[in-house]
């Protein structure tokens, strides 16, 4: 069993490292990124002027879906019954209004919790289009209804924490309706189903290959499923074999789409289970969307190795790590029955 605080926060902040690693070089080709950073490609955080490492708006986003889990057990254990997809959307609505796009006056009554007192989150960092539009229409989709045929690495990207806060039985659904709140396409929340799955079955002490299987199996009731099964199953057969892993990344694609970008990712993590720094420059390293890319290849070996088989100078040097770790903490206990609880997480 890994249900501890180091994989735990190896979790979170791994997705984070991950997110910032990739973040300079997110719209950049291959070649590009070699002839900035040398021919190994970027192998470092970039450090900023506020002596951090930026994250982007999978960091941010994965921090607004913890937000909304732990709200949900609130209102469950004190209600006895709840939508947790609609609690975490209203979490995305106050995502939304610190970065700026939506105002006050229409989420007035959203704006409590402590993750509303952390200035560093009030910033724009490259939001993704669909999430906007889906967000800002108004109307909440699910996998019944979609809000619209998009299969973009949104829905994934942001879907770690739900493996962290579920149990087998719960994981790949919810994520697969989180997702759908913004993603239409099967594909787009398929994919986070399946990193979700993934993530609660290594901290319940399985392999990776093993977790990716019994999610392989579990996505296979879902209709529309193929497009997302064959991909990840193309790269369960690049992991065995002995191109690069360039070329094998480049066979799979650019990571702009769900299907992708979690082939990608456990690609990545699959070919270097064992070194955080090694899979994570494979993540990155590619004509794609290397934040992405690198956030979920960050989630998986995070959650696989613990915090401490992350550098530590990546830890201490990634933006917003303190508030990471508090996540990672109470998604690890769940809810507690005090007012210091209930003021950070409303029900």
């Amino acid at each position: 069993m890994k249900r501890t605080k180091d994989y735990y926060r190896g979790c979170m902040i791994g997705g984070a490292v991950g997110d910032a690693l990739g973040c300079p070089v997110e719209f950049m080709s291959f070649n590009e990124i070699k002839q900035k950073y040398g021919d190994d490609g970027i192998t470092d955080l970039v450090i900023g002027a506020n002596g951090k490492a930026k994250i982007t708006d999978d960091t941010q986003m994965s921090i607004f879906t913890a937000d909304g889990l732990l709200r949900a057990d609130t209102r469950f254990c004190s209600k006895g019954l709840c939508s947790a997809s609609n609690i975490v959307y209203n979490s995305y609505l106050r995502w939304l209004y610190t970065i700026g796009e939506v105002e006050k006056e229409k989420v007035q009554g959203l704006l409590d919790g402590w993750l509303m007192e952390v200035k560093e989150l009030y910033a724009v960092r490259s939001p993704g289009i669909t999430c906007l539009s889906a967000l800002k229409s108004g109307k909440k989709g699910t996998i019944e209804k979609p809000i619209n045929n998009s299969k973009g690495c949104g829905g994934v990207m942001r879907a770690a924490p739900v493996g962290l806060f579920c149990t087998k039985e719960s994981a790949f659904r919810l994520g697969c309706d989180i997702a759908a709140l913004t993603h239409g396409h099967p594909s787009g929340y398929l994919a986070a189903g399946v990193l979700a799955h993934i993530i609660t079955l290594i901290v319940d002490g399985l392999e990776i290959e093993e977790a990716v299987l019994d999610a392989l199996e579990v996505m296979s009731d879902y209709n529309g499923h193929e497009e997302c099964s064959l991909k990840i199953q193309e790269a369960l057969e690049l992991v065995k074999s002995d191109i690069s892993p360039q070329e094998a990344v480049k066979k799979l694609g650019e990571g702009w789409v769900g299907d992708e970008a979690i082939a990608i990712s456990l690609y990545c993590a699959l070919k270097s289970k064992d070194d955080f720094k090694n899979a994570l420059k494979m993540a990155v390293n590619h004509d794609g969307d290397s934040d992405s890319t690198g956030a979920i290849t960050g989630n998986i070996l995070g959650a696989y190795l613990g915090i401490g088989g992350i550098p530590n100078r990546w830890v201490e040097n990634v933006e917003l790590s303190d508030v990471l770790i508090r996540l990672a903490d109470d998604l690890l206990t769940g809810f507690q029955e005090t007012e210091e609880w209930r003021a950070r997480y409303p029900g």
